[in-house]
């Protein structure tokens, strides 16, 4: 797995059958050898941030392509991800271990950086009711920060959990409950969050031994109560994959239906010769089928085989802020999937046994592999960006 990953990260409103000629192209302010990692689109204003392969974070206007603002050393290596607080606050984190906060009133400077993780970090979110910041990294430490008593000593922050081989983390819409996704194939889901509690995990064993695929007759979930509180019960499962029910897998790209039903990866085998889309169900309440595991609380229910293009690179896939769409790299383009032909809610296309994910539309515009994707919240627009370095833009035409 390549080191330099791509990303971008908007959501859509309301889409049905949408058609997506129109394009257009944001360059990188003509520099062709900076990639984008991460593209994010706050929900409150205009403004289109683009995390770069190297130092920089870029500004955009996403309606008139215009480029705003270049934050030429926003990190002293390469930038990762973007996550807005609020309209104004946005949190950037990076391979040179740190996290900075920005506010775009005053762009000249950061508000501050946050030291603490000792590896790359590759994930941000943010918990709107405790209001904590949560990031994670390479060193499988996530991490809670409490940016509101930051001083000049620095920010009052603490280990929450630890894990090997750790590639994403993700939080629900709700915040209920804490999603990681492992190089190794394995998904923890740490149900009834509480981030005041520090989390300690004894061994390892588990996470180290031969994984078996969840079906119907066999399961490899296991449900812990880690800590003092009864909150936190984890649960690690491997999540089936169309293909691979007998070799490993990697999961690469990890998503959370905007509504909380369902969680969305992209996953590629440990010879990186084949790369899923799946879609899996939150199972709340009594179990649709029979379950040998205490719980299980995730059911696939949808997939598609990708081009498996670029090998060796992170794909980021997206939901459309509806959850109707999948936005998804594919090749040099991008490909718009549903849940059925009527790009129906998930909820009300539910199948009794896996489907395949329906194909709406392919779009390639690129001349380089695509790497991410993602919606915007307030525009019916779609940005997409290659490992060369270019943001493009689509409007719909209905």
């Amino acid at each position: 797995m390549k080191a330099k990953l791509l990303g971008c990260t908007w959501e859509l409103d309301r889409v049905t059958n949408p058609h997506w000629p129109s394009k257009q192209e944001v360059p990188a302010g003509s520099r062709k050898t900076t990639s984008h990692r991460r593209l994010w689109r706050t929900k409150h204003t205009s403004v289109l941030t683009v995390a770069c392969e190297q130092t920089e974070v870029l500004l955009f206007d996403p309606i008139s392509s215009r480029h705003i603002k270049t934050l030429a050393e926003a990190h002293e290596d390469c930038v990762n991800n973007i996550r807005f607080l609020d309209n104004r606050l946005f949190a950037t984190c990076s391979d040179d271990t740190t996290i900075a906060l920005w506010d775009l009133r005053k762009l000249n400077s950061k508000v501050c950086s946050l030291h603490g993780h000792a590896s790359w970090v590759k994930n941000i979110e943010y918990d709107t009711n405790t209001r904590l910041l949560v990031t994670s990294g390479f060193d499988g430490n996530v991490i809670t920060w409490d940016t509101n008593r930051f001083t000049e000593d620095g920010c009052p922050h603490k280990k929450f959990f630890h894990t090997r081989y750790l590639m994403r983390m993700r939080l629900t819409p709700d915040c209920s409950k804490m999603l990681i996704s492992t190089s190794s194939g394995y998904l923890l889901i740490l149900h009834d969050l509480d981030l005041t509690q520090s989390l300690e995990v004894g061994s390892y064993r588990m996470l180290r031994a031969r994984r078996t695929p969840l079906t119907s007759d066999s399961s490899s979930t296991l449900s812990l109560t880690l800590g003092l509180s009864p909150r936190n019960s984890l649960e690690v499962l491997t999540p089936e994959i169309p293909g691979e029910r007998d070799r490993g897998n990697c999961i690469t790209s990890l998503q959370l239906h905007p509504k909380g039903w369902a969680t969305l990866i992209r996953c590629s085998s440990n010879m990186d010769d084949q790369e899923w889309t799946c879609v899996y169900e939150f199972q709340e309440g009594a179990p649709t089928r029979p379950l040998v595991s205490p719980r299980c609380s995730l059911r696939l229910t949808h997939y598609i085989e990708e081009a498996n293009v670029g090998r060796g690179y992170i794909k980021e896939l997206c939901f459309s802020p509806d959850g109707r769409l999948i936005c998804s790299p594919y090749g040099y383009g991008v490909r718009l999937l549903a849940f059925d032909e009527r790009c129906s809610e998930l909820a009300d296309c539910l199948p009794v046994q896996t489907s395949c994910l329906r194909e709406v539309r392919s779009i390639y515009s690129h001349s380089d592999v695509v790497l991410t994707t993602k919606f915007s919240p307030t525009h019916c627009q779609l940005a997409s960006g290659c490992l060369s370095g270019r943001v493009a833009l689509y409007q719909p035409k209905f």
